[in-house]
């Protein structure tokens, strides 16, 4: 055994983000040595540690409990991991490598390459000056726990003062980790929690176990820890029904092969791959295909701990249903995957995942989830004949009035009131979509009406699907029934943009009536807080012009839809639409941000005029996106701000503007003639371009200017002694800054 000292500084505690919950064995060690920023924390005391090379120990806890719910268990895991690891680096344990794992009945955390004690500490305090009131040296002495004749003094800048050695023992692992480990259980951050029995402990259910181990190539050891009478033990148990009973292990390795032997798949990643794979397999046998739902894989591998796939039928009464129908429910109540027939598109099977083996194959637990399944179902076939009744009877009118009777808003009235702006508005932005005015207006007025219905009110993610088949049902328009489906989309970045011409006038009245709406009340987003989702309402609207190339100007856009609103006139009204304008093209660099174009660039393109016209920025944002990628455009850039900057200061100095007036006859050297030249070849060029919206052409021929730039800035000294001369030079500075600003407003551009 060998002894090494090293010398690092002592840090103040920081917070430290949550790690990820598992790491695959390949997560940094975390080292207690780590300096501290010297911009945060005052210069630090010097530290030295002491280690001691010993074999490097790893541990086990499990912590055995009733069934945790599905939805916490992944958190849990991670808030495990977090704290106990943070614990046990505060407390000086560095490690290795660390994970947690999860079943329905346990929290699992392994913890490899362990110091096994914390290092001795070795600390130099500073105290009182020599010659300080003797109650002062009497408290550092307390606080240091040193004697008075352990006390050096020492010269320093500010005079001369009492210094102290503190050592502070190293503390061994297994006190370190039943401290770490019952501060972790007693302070768990559950979203619920309970109290069982007459027990202090709170847990999310009734704690039964705790397993804690420390494990070495010689030995391992149990951690003496009690919490609330529950003693830390080496002991777990198997499978509830498949292998009841206690199980000693003596480390992680043994620990996870003996549940695996005991019908316990300790890895949530590896059961929710098990079902996938002989779900799949069983459809494929059939000749069906699964209907894929990572939500609820994960879900119902939080549920089972020994996933057992079954696959049984759908019974023909509902095969009638939309399978939209068949696939919620299922899934809400049940928790069970769809099996759809490829010929037909029809659900016509469901996948369950029991816990268990048995010995009749699951026939038994099939033939009861059958039973619960078909009255599930029963229920919603209920709902579907009670709405179609209503649908092909009364073409919906019955719902579309109880909109009257449902408040959207108390500042912004009744949904039914909502519904009449939405077609008033949608019958003005048509004919700029290419749709119908007509069935634009129709298709808004019965948009909503499925949120009056039976299956709407028990499904309410079914809203506008639902709509869709009650519109067909009721005999409208193809393009209406599309409407009343899409017009709520794009839900989010990853959601599918509307492309018919109604259904994109439909979406977008419906977007732009919720944002003026809320802007005419001052309901806006502040800060994280976004109640009514206005920020996505926005990026919809920002969606659906540009992935339709909508020449849609949203200032016309918005007035119309104050008008529809009946804002009352004047500057607040004006004030409001500018407002919601900014909002929409901080909406927009985000959005484009996503795609790569920075920031700067959108800035230098909103200062344009027309910057209203999203399909128009953002073609000039990607052309000078582009440009800017090049050598050429670059240094063009750089070469601009130089004459920016030049001319702005003899601007300010003269109290003149020098604006026109350059005369090639005044030209001296080569350079400016040249300048001049390629001036006028380029405005030949970019002029045109720009009145055609060929910014990738203007922006190509701005850059060839790079050339003749340069060479005149490297040649030519602009501030001449001639007046003549130099007022010519400044006004050939102020045609490039003309010129290229055509594109765009290049003093905004970064670097």
């Amino acid at each position: 055994m060998s002894r090494r000292w090293r010398c690092a500084p002592r840090r103040r505690p920081r917070a430290r983000p949550a790690p990820p919950q598992a790491d695959d064995g390949k997560a940094p060690s975390r080292d207690l040595l780590d300096g501290a920023s010297p911009a945060r924390y005052p210069p630090p005391r010097l530290t030295f540690r002491l280690f001691v090379d010993s074999p490097m120990p790893d541990l086990l806890i499990e912590l055995f409990s009733e069934e945790i719910p599905a939805r916490m268990q992944t958190r849990a895991a991670e808030d495990l991991k977090a704290r106990m690891t943070d614990g046990l680096v505060d407390a000086g344990l560095t490690y290795a490598h660390a994970a947690a794992f999860t079943t329905p009945r346990r929290l699992t955390l392994a913890v490899e390459g362990m110091l096994a004690q914390s290092p001795t500490l070795k600390e130099e305090r500073r105290g009182p000056k020599v010659g300080a009131p003797e109650k002062a040296i009497e408290g550092f002495l307390r606080g240091a726990g040193v004697a008075r004749e352990d006390l050096v003094e020492r010269e320093e800048k500010k005079g001369s003062f009492y210094f102290a050695t503190v050592t502070t023992p190293g503390r061994p692992a297994d006190e370190i980790v039943a401290e770490v480990l019952e501060a972790t259980i007693r302070n768990f951050p559950w979203p619920k929690s309970m109290r069982w029995g007459t027990g202090s402990l709170r847990w999310v259910r009734p704690l039964h176990r705790i397993l804690c181990v420390i494990s070495d190539e010689a030995e391992h050891r149990v951690v003496p820890l009690d919490v609330d009478g529950i003693k830390a033990g080496d002991v777990t148990e198997g499978h509830r029904f498949m292998a009841p009973g206690e199980i000693k292990v003596t480390g992680f390795e043994d620990y996870a092969a003996k549940l695996k032997q005991a019908h316990v798949v300790l890895d949530p990643a590896e059961r929710a791959e098990i079902i996938r794979h002989d779900a799949e397999q069983r459809a494929f046998a059939s000749g069906m295909e699964m209907v894929g739902d990572k939500v609820l894989l994960a879900e119902v591998a939080g549920l089972v701990e020994c996933p057992v796939v079954l696959m049984g039928e759908i019974e023909d009464e509902f095969l009638g249903l939309p399978p939209e129908v068949l696939m919620t429910s299922m899934k809400e109540h049940q928790k069970f995957f769809s099996v759809r027939n490829p010929g037909t598109g029809r659900i016509e099977r469901f996948v369950t995942v029991a816990n268990r083996e048995t010995d009749d194959g699951g026939a038994t637990i099939l033939a009861g989830n059958r039973k619960v399944l078909a009255a599930r179902l029963s229920d919603a076939k209920f709902f579907w004949d009670n709405d179609l009744r209503v649908a092909v009877n009364a073409k919906m009118q019955p719902w579309i009035d109880q909109l009257a009777s449902v408040t959207f808003h108390n500042k912004l009235g009744s949904q039914a009131a909502r519904v009449d702006r939405i077609a008033a508005l949608a019958r003005e932005l048509a004919p700029q979509m290419g749709a119908d005015a007509d069935l634009a207006e129709q298709a808004a007025h019965v948009a909503k009406a499925d949120l009056s219905s039976e299956m709407v009110g028990e499904f309410p993610e079914l809203q506008g699907l639902m709509g869709r088949y009650y519109s067909e049902a009721a005999g409208f328009p193809a393009e209406v029934a599309q409407a009343c489906q899409e017009h709520y989309s794009p839900l989010g970045p990853a959601d599918a943009v509307p492309t018919a011409p109604v259904s994109v006038a439909v979406s977008l009245a419906d977007k732009l009536d919720t944002l003026t709406g809320f802007w005419a009340i001052d309901e806006k987003p502040t800060g994280s807080k976004d109640p009514f989702a206005l920020r996505r309402a926005a990026l919809g609207v920002i969606r659906l012009v540009l992935s339709n190339q909508l020449r849609l100007p949203l200032e016309s856009a918005m007035k119309a839809s104050a008008k529809v609103h009946s804002w009352p006139g004047g500057p607040e009204k004006d004030e409001a639409i500018t407002d919601l304008l900014a909002f929409f093209h901080d909406r927009l660099k985000v959005h484009l941000r996503d795609e790569g174009i920075r920031h700067d660039v959108i800035d230098a393109c909103l200062a344009m005029p027309g910057s209203d016209d999203l399909t128009l920025l953002m073609k000039r944002a990607r052309a000078l996106q582009a440009i800017r990628a090049t050598e050429d455009g670059e240094n063009l850039i750089q070469g601009f701000k130089r004459a920016n900057n030049i001319l702005s200061q003899a601007e300010e100095k003269d109290g003149v503007e020098y604006s026109f007036g350059a005369d090639p006859k005044f030209a001296e050297t080569e350079e400016e003639k040249t300048l001049f030249a390629a001036l006028d070849a380029a405005e030949t060029e970019i002029t045109p371009a720009m009145e055609n919206e060929d910014f990738a052409a203007a922006m190509a021929a701005m850059a060839r200017l790079r050339g003749p730039v340069d060479a005149f800035f490297d040649a030519v000294q602009v501030n001449s002694d001639n007046q003549i001369v130099r007022r010519n030079r400044l006004n050939l500075i102020s045609r490039i800054r003309q010129v290229c600003g055509q594109v765009a407003d290049l003093t905004r551009l970064e670097g």
